[in-house]
């Protein structure tokens, strides 16, 4: 079976939902995030803290930075951050090749994390912890990790902290109980959706990164795409992988706006969006025979004109 991305001469699949730093692109506002994690591992006792909805590509740029790491610093990444206190220290510990003895205990785990990280000062290294997901972090985690902030020696912090996780994430950190945590947070960034220019230009910038040589999307396509996904790279790519699918089913060169309203009505049923203004309308309609009603009942009580009239129309 020829893959679609013979059909278009493409050497690869240009919207993979898989973070692949190589597609990514640095819209002002990635720009920005970037720069903030970049300073965070940077910069000695750095608490980073970066927000935005899902599928902003927050991952995509952990990734990125990830391939820019000096070679002085050592990073702890912790995905999946649903965890007990203890087995977050594990999991830290592992990240960093810290032994870990089997009489295990929450004080063993950071007095070995502490002796990691003053050695590691010692030999002129920092440690990075980059926990994603961050939002999922329960109260008793994140009071562990403002503990591990204390770790320093007399002039900087020894642990560096990223944490990267959607709007919640803000919520949690801001609340009275944790003021404590908050305030040792030194930068904050809130990734928001793509506007419409840097859409559309993402969706050109991953079609040349995967051999594009040509326009295949038209102009009308993208700000559909656009509308459908209001700017979110990870419904975007969703939206266009379907599309390039759908085109090459049907033997399309150059996908135009039906193909991208038929995908979306396939991955997602019907488009809301799409019958918008009808349903506006209906409820217009509807309110006005409402007020209608109440008007004719005030003026005279036993008159049963109106009601004959609407239930003409089905709303009674």
């Amino acid at each position: 079976m020829i893959l679609y991305t013979q059909f278009f001469g493409l050497n690869e699949k240009p919207f993979s939902i898989t973070p692949d730093p190589r597609y990514l692109y640095l819209s002002k506002k990635h720009t920005d995030a970037l720069a903030h994690l970049v300073y965070g591992v940077s910069e000695s006792g750095g608490f980073i803290q970066l927000t935005g909805e899902v599928g902003t590509g927050k991952t995509t740029l952990v990734r990125s930075l990830i391939e820019q790491i000096p070679e002085e610093v050592d990073i702890a990444l912790i995905l999946n951050p649903q965890l007990t206190t203890k087995d977050f220290l594990v999991t830290i510990c592992e990240e960093l090749d810290i032994e870990i003895p089997d009489n295990n205990t929450i004080k063993i785990l950071i007095d070995n994390l502490s002796k990691y990280l003053l050695d590691s000062h010692a030999k002129g290294r920092r440690t990075v912890l980059i926990v994603d997901e961050a939002q999922n972090l329960n109260r008793n985690v994140l009071e562990q990790v403002r503990l591990l902030t204390n770790l320093e020696t007399s002039r900087q912090k020894l642990l560096q902290i990223i944490f990267i996780g959607q709007p919640e994430l803000r919520e949690t950190i801001n609340k009275k109980n944790m003021r404590q945590l908050s305030q040792r947070i030194t930068g904050r960034y809130h990734l928001d959706p793509l506007s419409k220019k840097d859409a559309l230009q993402y969706i050109k910038h991953r079609m040349r990164i995967a051999g594009a040589m040509g326009e295949i999307f038209k102009y009308s396509s993208l700000k559909e795409i656009y509308r459908l996904s209001q700017g979110i790279p990870r419904i975007i790519n969703v939206l266009c992988d379907h599309a390039l699918l759908a085109a090459y089913t049907e033997e399309i060169r150059v996908i135009n706006k039906s193909i991208v309203r038929k995908s979306a009505k396939e991955i997602y049923g019907n488009d809301k969006n799409t019958h918008s203004p009808n349903i506006a309308f209906f409820f217009l309609l509807l309110g006005s025979a409402f007020i209608i009603f109440g008007i004719s009942k005030i003026l005279d009580p036993n008159n049963t004109w109106i009601l004959e009239k609407l239930s003409f129309f089905n709303f009674f």
